[in-house]
């Protein structure tokens, strides 16, 4: 899976036990960066007993001070709300800020803050991030435990990574460019003449229907050397 540059920062977490269940989500979705903002006394057996093997992520955490510290260098930070705010905040849902988190990879870290069990983020600690993540709840229960929003928010980011993985293109995937297409309906057309498929003294819409079937195929250079190779054996036979 690619790897995405991201690093997930609770603030002021005051359950060991969220603090290994979060580490347990992130790891079942291949993410290790742990950062947590004055957290409680957390290395417990309640904290390493919910990580259910996620040990690793618990020992590596680095602990900072506040939040600016824990984001210092990150190139984008999202901020995670149960709640809409006074002011207009940009807002992404869980599988828009995973597709950020996706596309920065290469640029620099992506930072999803994960705030107080009872009280969120306040205001100045949103100040320091760029949009506003709220993961849709039904109305009148928007509440999430920690640990389940970090679930959430995990799951998103690696289908993003997958996505992004299963979405490379090799080279020879490319579409075919126009001079090798244009080399292709030459042979096409030609074929369909000799074998009587296609008149040219009552062309019709033939060509054009033809055209437009290829071109929204986007077929690749093999893809066009493989059609070709089959008109020349038409041709053979004809």
């Amino acid at each position: 899976m690619t790897n995405i540059n991201c690093r997930f920062v609770l603030v002021e977490t005051s359950h060991p036990g969220n603090i290994g269940a979060a580490a347990r989500a992130m790891k079942n979705m291949g993410l290790t960066d742990l950062a947590l903002v004055s957290p409680c006394e957390y290395k417990t057996y309640e904290c390493y007993a919910r990580a259910s093997g996620a040990d690793e992520l618990i020992d590596s955490a680095i602990v900072y001070p506040d939040l600016a510290s824990a984001v210092a260098d990150s190139h984008v930070v999202i901020g995670t709300s149960a709640r809409r705010r006074s002011l207009n905040w940009p807002q992404l849902s869980p599988r828009e800020a995973a597709a950020t988190a996706a596309g920065m990879t290469e640029q620099g870290k992506t930072s999803i803050v994960f705030g107080r069990e009872r009280s969120g983020l306040t205001n100045e600690e949103l100040a320091l991030c760029a949009s506003l993540l709220i993961i849709p709840t039904v109305e009148g229960f928007s509440s999430l435990n920690v640990a389940a929003a970090v679930q959430v928010v995990a799951y998103e980011i690696q289908c993003a990574a997958l996505a992004t993985e299963f979405n490379e293109i090799k080279p020879e995937d490319l579409p075919a460019d126009q001079a090798d297409l244009e080399l292709f309906y030459g042979h096409l057309f030609s074929v369909m003449e000799k074998v009587g498929y296609h008149d040219p003294s009552n062309p019709r819409l033939m060509l054009p229907r033809m055209r437009r079937l290829f071109n929204r195929s986007a077929p690749s250079r093999p893809e066009l050397q493989l059609l070709r190779g089959f008109l020349s054996a038409v041709e053979k036979k004809k």
